[in-house]
């Protein structure tokens, strides 16, 4: 049955998945917050002293879905924890009605881990998500090809859950027009050879054709609502 989240924490810590949170042994403080929240399939397994092991909430876009699932003991079936996951993509991915190989897919798994607790976005949400992003940025989304990243979903859904969000690995927009330094800082902690972040933004930002996150205006939209919000960014604090 569809039912709607009604998760309210005091404090939230949002864990991002760039390798920014490597080296910094924020485990610690990250699983004594009272909710925490990561994205994807970044894992905690074998980074614990860096990312810590609790999760309350993991928020995962469709391209990822599979990848989760096929690792149900590390991301579905904690003894320790009953995880919530919130799955969102574009409706004719998750809708009842498209042949949504997804959406059956996510109630089999919810109906198989009992103590995980599934939601997705439903569409209405999903052009809410697509009018913000008009607002804030001046932008039409589609008009302008882009895509909405996980870091922009899981940061609205931690607005409106969370009453002060600690946000874990996130660079400021400016940090990529700074001279570039010579060390790589991978775009995952966990794919050491994957793309450069930086990289990986500054292509996003300023590719026209076919869709790209938007990450550097992203990141200029969450320092405005930092204010608002109470958000504090750590591991690089800015």
């Amino acid at each position: 049955g569809v039912t709607t989240m009604n998760l309210h924490c005091h404090k939230c810590a949002l864990v991002t998945s760039s390798s920014h949170v490597l080296g910094k042994k924020a485990g610690h403080d990250i699983d004594h917050t009272e909710c925490v929240i990561r994205m994807n399939d970044a894992p905690t397994l074998g980074y614990e002293e860096d990312v810590g092991n609790r999760t309350t909430l993991r928020v995962v876009a469709h391209a990822s879905v599979f990848r989760v699932i096929r690792r149900p003991n590390e991301f579905l079936h904690r003894a320790d924890s009953n995880p919530m996951i919130i799955f969102w993509g574009p409706p004719n991915k998750f809708g009842k009605d498209s042949k949504g190989t997804l959406y059956r897919l996510i109630q089999r798994v919810s109906m198989t881990y009992r103590n995980l607790s599934c939601f997705s976005i439903a569409p209405s949400k999903m052009r809410k998500f697509d009018s913000l992003f008009l607002r804030e940025t001046g932008r039409d989304r589609q008009k302008s090809h882009s895509w909405l990243s996980t870091g922009w979903f899981t940061m609205v859904i931690a607005i409106e859950i969370c009453d002060n969000i600690e946000v874990y690995g996130m660079v400021s927009p400016s940090h990529c027009g700074k001279k570039p330094g010579s060390k790589k800082m991978p775009y995952h902690y966990y794919k050491p050879r994957g793309p450069d972040e930086c990289v990986t933004y500054v292509q996003n930002e300023s590719g026209k054709r076919g869709n790209h996150h938007r990450f550097i205006t992203e990141k200029q939209v969450f320092a405005r609502w930092a204010k608002h919000y109470n958000i504090s960014f750590t591991h690089p604090t800015w």
